[in-house]
Order: C-alpha cells, then sequence, then structure tokens
C-alpha cells in the first residue's frame, strides 16, 4: 500500500462492504452481550423490525418521500441562486467585492438558529422547511463555486485571446467548460449537508417526515425507530451520491479519463 496508489474499483467496494460489516458486527456484539442496555441501544434485528413496522403499519414510507421533497426543493432553490452568483463572483472582481464580504459573514450563521424567525415569517408549513435547507446551502454554495471559477487557469484564458475571442466568448467558451466540473462535484457535496437541515426544519414544527418520526420516537424511547430513520437518511443519501457521481461521469467523462 503506497501513498496515492490507486486501487482496483472491485477491492475498494469490497473494503467499503467489509466496514459496514465489521460495523454492524460490532454493534451487534455490544447488544447481544448486553454491553450497551436495549433501552439506550436497539440491536440490529430489532431496528429491523421497527423499521419493517413503520413501514408496513405507519406509513412511514410517505415520510421519506416528503423529507426527500425537501431536501431536493430546498437544495434546487439554493443551486439556482448560488449558481449564477457564483460565477459571477468569481469571474468579475467587481461583482465579488460587493457581495463577499456579506457571504462570507453569512455562511458562518447557522440554518437552525433562523428556525424561530422562519416560523414567525412564514408559518409551520413548507415553505419554512425548504428555507431552512436553503439558507443552510446557499452562503456556502456560492463562495465555494467563486473559489472555483476564480481559479480557472490564467494561461487559457490568455490563449484565448490570443486565437481572438472576446470578452463575452472567454466565460462562455473556457471559463465555464473549465469550472463545470468542479462546481457539479460541489453541487452533489453540498446536497449531503442538505441532508443534516431538513431533520433540524422537521424536529421543529412538523407533521410528516423522517425527522418528525424520529422526534416521536424520542418520546417513546424507541432507540430501534430512532436508529432506522437515521440510516434511512443514510441510505438514501448514498444512493443519491452515486447518482451525482455517475452523472458527473457521464456528463464529464473527458476529465476524469
Amino acid at each position: 500500500m503506497k501513498p496515492l496508489d490507486p486501487i482496483h474499483p472491485r477491492r475498494r467496494v469490497a473494503l467499503g462492504l467489509l466496514f459496514f460489516i465489521l460495523f454492524i458486527a460490532a454493534w451487534w456484539f455490544v447488544t447481544a452481550t448486553g454491553i450497551v442496555t436495549p433501552t439506550f441501544l436497539a440491536s440490529p434485528q430489532k431496528m429491523l423490525a421497527d423499521g419493517w413496522w413503520l413501514l408496513s403499519r405507519r406509513g412511514f414510507a410517505e415520510d421519506i418521500g416528503m423529507t426527500a421533497w425537501r431536501v431536493f426543493g430546498g437544495f434546487g432553490m439554493a443551486a439556482v441562486v448560488a449558481v449564477p452568483l457564483g460565477i459571477a463572483m468569481g469571474a468579475y472582481k467587481p461583482i465579488e467585492a460587493l457581495f463577499e464580504p456579506f457571504i462570507s459573514f453569512a455562511r458562518y450563521l447557522p440554518a437552525s438558529a433562523f428556525v424561530p424567525l422562519l416560523i414567525l415569517w412564514a408559518g409551520i408549513g413548507e415553505t419554512q422547511k425548504l428555507l431552512v435547507i436553503f439558507i443552510g446551502s446557499v452562503f456556502q454554495l456560492i463562495l465555494m463555486i467563486s473559489v472555483i471559477v476564480a481559479g480557472t487557469r490564467r494561461d487559457l484564458v490568455e490563449a484565448a485571446y490570443t486565437l481572438g475571442a472576446r470578452q463575452s466568448g472567454i466565460l462562455r467558451r473556457v471559463v465555464l467548460p473549465a469550472a463545470a466540473p468542479e462546481i457539479a462535484e460541489t453541487l452533489r457535496l453540498v446536497l449531503g449537508w442538505a441532508w443534516t437541515y431538513v431533520i433540524v426544519a422537521e424536529l421543529i414544527g412538523a407533521s410528516s417526515g423522517i425527522g418528525y418520526m424520529i422526534i416521536n420516537a424520542q418520546a417513546l424511547m424507541a432507540t430501534g425507530q430512532m436508529i432506522f430513520g437515521i440510516i434511512v437518511i443514510g441510505v438514501i443519501g448514498l444512493i443519491t451520491d452515486l447518482v451525482f457521481r455517475r452523472l458527473n461521469l457521464w456528463a464529464f467523462a473527458w476529465r476524469y479519463a
């Protein structure tokens, strides 16, 4: 094993699965031997039984769908704002000078701190939950995209000018193609953060969703249901991440060749 030495894709998958197996085995061991009491940590068997009960008897599939809709809705709103603004800030320094100080300030504000205000402004409906995800994602996206665009190789820009490109063509034919793969990768990464914000939004003033189920299970000390909800979020996030990664590989195959 050498630093930065690539490994075969099959070996990568096998190693990833091995860690999941070891993790579940350790979880089963600490619950089966009584190291941790079931009151505080349900066993894998109990978690699966509670999960099946939630899906078959409590309509948990609808909660999953509602949470997913909120994540993609709020993240989509953030992307619509962040991508063009981030590109403009990275490409044009006056625009960066105008927006960057405020966005650098705003990105340190936790989205959860806005929940009480958003309930006052937008009520406890879907708008409030979408806005929590939007606030949690948009400022990070803007700055990350701005940095990517600003890092476009200067030699490519100078070569385009030498070949007769106009200023309007530099952005469209040089900057955007060079930055697009990294922008897509940034969207993939920040989408994962959006899943953390949706749970915060659903813990207060929600009547559906995975977070709503988790807070109800906590009142009953049903750790199996809570763990199942957390695992569902992880599984959906992992599937979404893999799909996003495949789309990036397909759209920018020239970059990863």
